[in-house]
């Protein structure tokens, strides 16, 4: 990091931070996630104009001799990275077991560093951070959709006995489902009584729905109810 950076070398750190929040937020957008073009941005130039401006800061860091106060101009990033993990933490939501956001929340952090870097003069670094990130965003997800993953769903039967509670794991075991007896309800003041149940069942994340044992549910009982409990979040 040079002492005194020039215009130009400004004007490169900057053009390059807008470089890489382009490939990174086009990325993004493209698939429909938070945190697209725009936001990538903003996000990265924040970054890279503190960096630029704790470099300006330089000459006079430290403590005076008739001074009683010290400039640390490292506390500069910091409280950038330390604003981004606020925004970060904000697209993060969690409903049940259901969790969204978290790629989103490590993409605006990963857009902060790269920013921090490029700004700081550190071209090289940004620009190798900015490539393993695009690879890991888009080729890696590729990977990711295909590793077998927990599936879970809330079940309940009704209409049934209470032998459902052993049948039902039995009939499904063959098409690789499992379940778990939850608890038994009963509809008011009625005799009818509903059964619940925890179904779960291991898939890559892009197979289909899960078609088949809801075809073989309905042919031998009455399904109150079938809800996808977990998914994973980007």
């Amino acid at each position: 990091m040079p002492l005194q950076p020039t215009w130009s070398d400004m004007a490169i750190r900057l053009a390059l931070t807008i470089l890489a929040g382009m490939i990174i937020g086009f990325d993004r957008g493209a698939r429909g996630h938070a945190a697209g073009l725009r936001t990538t941005i903003l996000v990265g130039l924040a970054a890279s104009l503190s960096m630029i401006q704790a470099n300006l800061l330089l000459s006079v860091d430290g403590k005076g001799s008739t001074s009683f106060i010290q400039l640390d101009l490292m506390r500069l990033p910091l409280g950038i990275l330390t604003g981004v993990g606020f925004i970060g933490g904000g697209t993060i939501l969690k409903k049940g077991d259901l969790i969204t956001g978290v790629t989103t929340a490590a993409t605006l952090w990963l857009i902060t560093v790269i920013g921090l870097c490029l700004g700081g003069g550190q071209l090289a670094l940004g620009c190798v951070g900015t490539a393993i990130g695009v690879v890991t965003l888009s080729i890696l997800k590729w990977v990711d959709v295909r590793i077998p993953r927990l599936h879970r769903a809330a079940l309940t039967i009704g209409g049934a006995d209470v032998s459902v509670i052993e049948t039902l794991p039995k009939l499904i075991e063959p098409l690789h489902y499992h379940a778990r007896f939850q608890e038994r309800r009963r509809r008011g003041d009625s005799t009818n009584v509903d059964y619940a149940f925890e179904v779960f069942w291991r898939r890559p994340e892009n197979s289909r729905p899960p078609v088949d044992l809801l075809r073989l549910l309905e042919q031998h009982y009455v399904i109150k109810s079938f809800d996808l409990t977990t998914q994973n979040g980007r």
